[in-house]
């Protein structure tokens, strides 16, 4: 039988495959279609997350945290760069702890 994905998977995943006796067909994305993977893959995972709940909520967090690390790498960055720039803005604009939901500004 044979089953057909094509999406970007975790670097170990094939190993996983041959591990159980199965062939994985795999192929290396050039970067411009590694980018785009990325972004699709981000939609995926986000699309779980907000399916989750509990302690599989954590497990999508994890996995959206790995992929915007791999995209700050692809991007010549890292993930202690995205953090230093996030707590940039939170310093400036604040966070999202207080709930805060604007409904409408007002033009005096």
């Amino acid at each position: 039988m044979e089953y057909v994905y094509n999406k970007l998977v975790r670097d170990k995943i094939p190993e996983i495959i041959r591990k159980d006796n199965q062939v994985p067909v795999t192929r290396i994305l050039p970067e411009e279609e590694y980018q785009v993977e990325l972004e699709r893959k981000m939609l995926e995972e986000q699309k779980e997350l907000m399916e989750a709940r509990g302690a599989d909520r954590i497990e999508e967090l994890a996995d959206l945290l790995e992929l915007i690390r791999a995209d700050a790498e692809l991007n010549s960055s890292s993930l202690e760069e995205v953090t230093r720039v996030a707590d940039k803005k939170k310093a400036k604009r604040g966070g999202f702890s207080q709930r805060i939901y604007l409904e409408k500004v007002i033009d005096k």
